[in-house]
């Protein structure tokens, strides 16, 4: 597979078989990825993989806080800003509905919150689940230096026909998280990124993009 067809075919599946994903293709994936950029070579990630037993009584816990309604940690950083004006604001509310309406969730349930956070917290079904932490010392640079890690991780995943989805969400449950992986005071959870192969028989959901000519600018070309 080149680097385009990983691009094209790269989607975030949320229906995840239990087949296990090899130790040695994870090793082969993570050993690539240290080849990620960043600046001043300080390659700031710390990275955490859960699986087995660990990652099912991760999965136990934070489960059981979504269904009992709990909201979930204090937030060390905003997902998403305050106010999300136009086109942004239409992305994400257009990506909401088709994402959901194909999990089965109705965008009027009143148990829709609780269903969406439970849902997330089973990892979708994956056997395998990275965590992507930061010192806490890190800035702005380092968070975008962690996006590009992340994203040749799941480019190099597709590579070897394994399938992904990052979550956000698992900052909502980080003091659960860092009490499996033993992650100290002084990291901070960016995300998680659910990896696996895709179930059989799901309907495949793939989110609109917008169109190049909307995000791009050529100047001088």
């Amino acid at each position: 597979m080149d680097v385009y067809e990983a691009v094209d075919s790269r989607r975030a599946v949320r229906a995840f078989s239990d087949a296990p994903v090899p130790k040695e293709v994870l090793e082969r994936v993570l050993t690539a990825a240290t080849r990620a950029p960043s600046s001043g070579n300080l390659q700031p990630w710390r990275i955490y993989v859960v699986a087995g037993d660990p990652l099912a009584d991760l999965k136990r816990r934070a489960t059981a806080r979504a269904l009992a309604g709990d909201t979930g940690d204090e937030r060390e950083y905003p997902m998403y800003p305050a106010e999300l004006p136009s086109p942004y604001l239409d992305r994400f509310t257009a990506a909401a509905a088709q994402r959901y309406e194909a999990l089965g969730i109705e965008r009027d349930a009143p148990d829709r919150p609780m269903k969406i956070a439970a849902l997330n917290s089973g990892a979708f079904g994956a056997p395998v689940v990275l965590f992507c932490y930061l010192d806490r010392t890190m800035g702005p640079g380092q968070w975008g230096d962690a996006g590009m890690y992340l994203q040749t991780v799941v480019l190099l995943l597709r590579a070897e026909g394994v399938h992904s989805c990052p979550q956000v969400m698992w900052t909502m449950y980080r003091k659960t998280v860092s009490q499996i992986v033993g992650a100290d005071d002084g990291l901070v959870l960016f995300c998680g990124v659910s990896v696996g192969f895709e179930k059989e028989g799901v309907p495949r959901l793939r989110t609109g993009r917008a169109d190049m000519t909307e995000t791009v600018s050529f100047i001088g070309v």
